[in-house]
């Protein structure tokens, strides 16, 4: 009786093994059906669609168009969206193809599907802590995202601490500081000599390599993808360092020509030799003729990824770079000055794009397999050939991408200089807006033109992010010879950039931003407030009528604003906006 008892009960632990085996394994069947069948991305699809009618109805779109011009007060988005990119949201990313990470670059929502609301900060989000201390720590409730910190803090990128994420100062390939590792590129590269001012650092991680060259008054423009570990570009732009996100994926990024004087990439796991060589092609078009291209990492010294090493090697010997040097795990070539070595090689592959080929176009732009074409070297002006003055004199030495596109006796360019440093001095001295205090680390010019907002904030610890819109003559070339940097960029788009980016917004002649007339005023200035940080201020210089359109939008926003004149006084058709984002929460206005 005992027997067949034991054996009842072994019957019933069996068949409730037998249970919870099944749901084990349908619920892992459930998961790779749902990451590898169209099946999830259509549930993915369905669910950012459930998120977008939640907050806006685009039937409704143009009566709260209308509502705000008015001046009525915009309600909050969800608390669930603090962090919010329209244009890299992971939801609506999951609809696109993997191939090439196609899914990981811009896919904007349609205009009717703009969310009309206001991005609300975190719960216990605080002032960001002020340049430089801001380098070392940054406020945990900003950004509470500890997966970054979980994976990478034995290699020194950052850890928790307490209130805050404190950063060592290291990498994956420099665990020992980025000091240490730029200490190693000074052996081959002139990083004190001014030579050497911009700088792209490819798959940045948080930016520390970016935040170290600094110190040798180099401009890094660090970019990376919104990928798994949530943040690592919103801890970069916290930590008050210049950057930017960005996937090489199937197109260009939007950066002009032979802008930087060094291109980076340390473990940045970018397969430069696939797709025929594309990735290095495009790192080539960035480059200035002689500039340097540093790769530490896989493949360079890897045990097992020896084909792949010797791919790139080869890639680049015939596209005419030199192997300056290899150290351990760190590669190091230079870019030719111009294309002699080329026209003497035996095979042309890849070959020269064909003349008309734009290589500064790059909105939406696919990536090329073809090397964008150098100008000719002229013997008596080196900076034909990409040559420029070192730094500081570049920033104000009229560049010959100006003088050739522009106007040729550079006169444009000198009043254009002077211009800005006294629009400048006038917000500093007169409307005592102290641009240079902590209170301002993060800028961003969005109709930044030749660059001079930027150029005459250089004596200051701040940095600019210039933008130059799509649709209008592209400047950006000459801001990059002036030893700045920036990007090209639509505003009836979101920015690249996570909420909460910038202290503050200068925009010139704000009514041609909303190309062709695509959106409105209200969609350009909900994008400002989404990347202003609170308490963060906005300069708008237009006309009269149109301050006062933007007055009322900026009402419906909840920033304090009030309209003053310019530095030539009322007799001007222009003046000044000056606005500050409330440090509110949703919470806080109920």
């Amino acid at each position: 009786m005992g027997s067949l008892l034991l054996s009842k009960r072994n019957v019933k632990q069996w068949k409730l093994l037998d249970v919870v085996t099944g749901i084990m394994f349908l619920g892992i069947f459930l998961f790779f059906v749902l990451l590898f069948t169209p099946l999830g991305d259509s549930l993915a699809a369905s669910g950012r669609k459930a998120l977008d009618a939640s907050i806006t109805d685009s039937t409704g779109r143009d009566q709260i168009i209308k509502m705000v011009e008015t001046g009525e007060a915009l309600d909050f988005c969800p608390q669930a969206i603090t962090d919010h990119m329209p244009c890299q949201d992971p939801k609506r990313a999951a609809q696109f193809s993997r191939e090439r990470n196609f899914y990981r670059e811009r896919h904007c929502p349609p205009l009717g599907k703009k969310l009309l609301c206001l991005i609300p900060s975190p719960e216990g989000y605080r002032i960001p802590i002020s340049w430089p201390e801001s380098l070392q720590k940054v406020w945990y409730r900003n950004m509470p995202y500890q997966k970054i910190a979980q994976r990478k803090g034995h290699q020194g990128w950052m850890k928790k601490d307490g209130e805050y994420f404190i950063f060592p100062g290291g990498g994956t390939m420099f665990p020992e500081g980025a000091l240490q590792y730029i200490e190693k590129l000074e052996k081959y590269i002139p990083l004190n000599t001014g030579e050497i001012r911009t700088a792209l650092d490819a798959g940045c991680g948080v930016a520390s390599f970016g935040a170290y060259m600094l110190r040798k008054e180099v401009l890094t423009f660090s970019f990376a993808p919104r990928d798994s570990h949530k943040a690592q570009i919103q801890f970069a732009l916290e930590r008050g360092i210049p950057a930017f996100v960005a996937m090489l994926g199937t197109e260009r990024l939007p950066l002009s020509a032979r802008s930087f004087d060094l291109a980076h990439c340390s473990r940045c796991l970018i397969p430069f030799t696939a797709f025929n060589g594309s990735y290095l092609i495009e790192m080539d078009r960035l480059l200035r003729p002689g500039g340097y291209f540093v790769l530490s990492g896989p493949p360079v010294g890897w045990k097992k990824r020896e084909l792949e090493w010797d791919e790139l090697r080869n890639l680049a010997k015939k596209m005419c770079y030199s192997l300056v040097a290899v150290e351990n795990s760190i590669a190091i070539w230079q870019k030719p000055l111009n294309h002699s070595c080329y026209n003497v090689a035996v095979e042309h592959r890849p070959p020269l794009c064909p003349e008309d080929e734009d290589p500064n176009a790059a909105w939406y732009v696919p990536l090329k397999d073809c090397i964008s074409r150098l100008p000719e070297l002229r013997l008596q002006d080196d900076r034909s050939g990409g040559r420029l003055p070192n730094w500081p004199k570049r920033l104000e030495v009229t560049p010959r991408r100006f003088l050739e596109k522009h106007d040729p006796d550079g006169l444009l360019f000198e009043v254009d200089t002077l211009r800005w440093k006294q629009r400048v001095n006038h917000y500093n001295d007169v409307l005592l807006l102290k641009i240079g205090s902590p209170r301002f680390r993060n800028i961003l010019d969005m109709n930044a033109l030749y660059g001079g907002f930027a150029a005459a904030l250089s004596s200051h610890p701040v940095w600019v992010m210039n933008t130059v819109p799509a649709y209008e003559p592209n400047t950006l070339p000459i801001i990059y010879d002036r030893g700045l940097i920036g990007v090209v960029h639509d505003w009836c788009e979101a920015f690249s950039t996570y909420p909460r980016t910038y202290d503050l917004i200068h925009v010139l002649d704000i009514q041609v931003l909303p190309s062709n007339s695509r959106c409105s005023l209200v969609d350009i200035m909900l994008e400002m407030d989404r990347i202003l940080r609170p308490q963060g201020t906005v300069i708008i210089r237009d006309t009269v009528k149109v301050l006062k359109e933007v007055s009322n939008i900026a009402k419906a926003l909840r920033w304090t604003a009030e309209v003053l004149t310019t530095e030539i006084g009322v007799p001007g058709r222009d003046r000044l906006l000056i606005a500050t984002k409330q440090f509110s929460l949703p919470h806080s206005t109920k």
